[in-house]
């Protein structure tokens, strides 16, 4: 038995969940998320619980179950309280700021870089070298934080770039360095 996916998950006040035909929508003060079940997984709701069962013991069916129990949870926390990936931007003349809903960074290179971002998902610059993204769905928060710092990651030498809040990058010792 997995033991993340026995372990049931609470559903906090002002948090609904249904299953509708393999499909599992949860709707709370921020938002719905829907996710489709395979058909080797059960999902119940019983006192205010989510129970996750698998039909078999088959490695996929195995792997199947703790995902979708961290999934469901994942979906229940998004709606009540949501995600937030913090990054910040390292560097001489690097900065960003809002442009409507567009985020506009000034990264060195020769020309400004623009995100829009996808619906579900919101920027927000705090300072000029901050940016939070914020949304309910703990993926796609974290693909669009990826996607922005993959716009200029930090590099090993003066550790300039966007980094995640925390992030800690390993400096390597230049040329002088090597005598």
């Amino acid at each position: 038995m997995s033991r993340i996916g026995r372990k049931p998950i609470a559903i906090p006040e002002g948090v609904d969940v249904k299953i509708e035909s393999r499909e599992v929508t949860v709707k709370g003060a921020k938002g719905t998320l829907k996710f489709g079940i395979l058909p080797v997984i059960g999902v119940a709701v019983e006192d205010g619980k989510i129970t996750v069962t698998r039909a078999d013991e088959e490695k996929s069916s195995r792997a199947a179950h703790g995902m979708t129990r961290a999934i469901l949870n994942n979906m229940i926390t998004g709606v009540s309280r949501g995600f937030e990936k913090n990054l910040e931007i390292i560097g001489v003349g690097y900065r960003a700021q809002m442009q409507g809903r567009n985020l506009v960074m000034s990264l060195g290179f020769s020309h400004p870089v623009e995100v829009t971002p996808p619906d579900g998902i919101e920027l927000a610059v705090d300072g000029p070298t901050k940016v939070a993204v914020r949304g309910i769905d703990k993926q796609l928060v974290g693909q669009v934080a990826a996607d922005i710092r993959a716009y200029r990651p930090p590099e090993p030498y003066k550790g300039k770039g966007i980094r995640y809040s925390g992030e800690y990058v390993i400096r390597k010792a230049g040329k002088a360095g090597g005598k």
